[in-house]
């Protein structure tokens, strides 16, 4: 089992990173206040405001703030402001080894999913596939905070993911399996194969989501991920929801998982509401769970943060 980061409580320190894309200053302090309104300390990352074109800063620069969070014994949870691009130029920048000496918690989706993923894979931490920093706003929807807390926050275990009420899960191909989940935006996750940082799918289950991308770019990504045997070594797949993806030539996200997915025979459930998706259910990354496409349900068998 991957180790599990120390369980997040009221008051703890909460250490704030910009390791892709810059985030306006006024959004970045309006969020903050929302922080500390729940009662949460927070600590800044020296490139947090910082912006540099694409990014915030140089990869070497955004790989040392994540690194200061992990070194610094007072941060209980590492924030990302968002995600955007470039979250994998820092990845050879990391110190895994140290990183899995000192696992905390960090959450996030978007670009920071090949962070998440990095982290389980190469430090054996659960990392949490939830909010971020520009999240942490009253306009967000409480399903989201339930979730992001109820994974952080509490051992709860078993703990079953559920959408909200009006949005289905529903299954096309039905199994039961039970493994590690990984996964996030797909995008991020095609994005890694033929690098050091390529995802390791064998034997997990893997979640997949997009946002604003037409069904011929879906269509790319996807080719790719069977052409490499990512969902031939996988145990399941989980596909969340396209946010705002169009339909290329009378095509549509749906009908590419009939055609593309289906066939494939994995246990497949789809609709799963997490990510860019107006509601966000939170996914811990490397952690146990069981997809029973027979009966519908998908559930963390153990307990995704320690009590220590």
């Amino acid at each position: 089992m991957a180790l599990k980061p120390p369980v997040l409580k009221s008051g703890d320190t909460i250490g704030l990173i910009t390791p892709g894309s810059p985030l306006d200053a006024n959004t970045i302090n309006a969020r903050v206040q929302y922080l500390k309104d729940l009662g949460f300390t927070i600590v800044f990352g020296r490139y947090v405001y910082s912006a540099e074109g694409i990014t915030a800063a140089s990869p070497e620069q955004r790989a040392e703030d994540v690194m200061n969070m992990f070194k610094n014994q007072n941060v209980k949870m590492i924030l990302p402001t968002r995600g955007g691009t470039g979250v994998q130029s820092i990845l050879p920048h990391l110190d895994f080894e140290f990183i899995k000496k000192n696992p905390k918690i960090i959450s996030g989706y978007s670009d920071i999913t090949v962070l998440l993923n990095s982290l389980y894979q190469f430090s054996d931490i659960i990392t949490f596939h939830s909010i971020m920093l520009i999240n942490f706003r009253p306009e967000t929807q409480p399903y989201n905070f339930n979730q992001f807390f109820e994974a952080t926050s509490t051992l709860t275990s078993p703990r079953t993911i559920q959408n909200p009420p009006n949005v289905p899960l529903r299954s096309l191909v039905p199994g039961n399996v039970t493994g590690p989940i990984i996964g996030g935006n797909l995008t991020s996750l095609v994005n890694t194969l033929g690098t050091p940082y390529e995802i390791d799918t064998k034997g997990k289950i893997l979640f997949l989501e997009e946002t604003h991308t037409p069904a011929t770019l879906l269509y790319r990504y996807l080719t790719q991920l069977v052409m490499s045997g990512k969902l031939n070594d996988c145990l399941g797949i989980i596909m969340g929801q396209c946010s705002n993806c169009p339909a290329s030539y009378r095509t549509t996200f749906a009908d590419l998982i009939q055609y593309m997915l289906a066939p494939l025979g994995k246990p497949l459930m789809v609709n799963l509401a997490t990510g860019h998706g107006y509601y966000k259910a939170a996914i811990p990354i490397g952690a146990t769970v069981n997809l029973n496409t027979t009966n519908n349900t998908l559930t963390v068998l153990e307990p995704t943060v320690s009590s220590a």
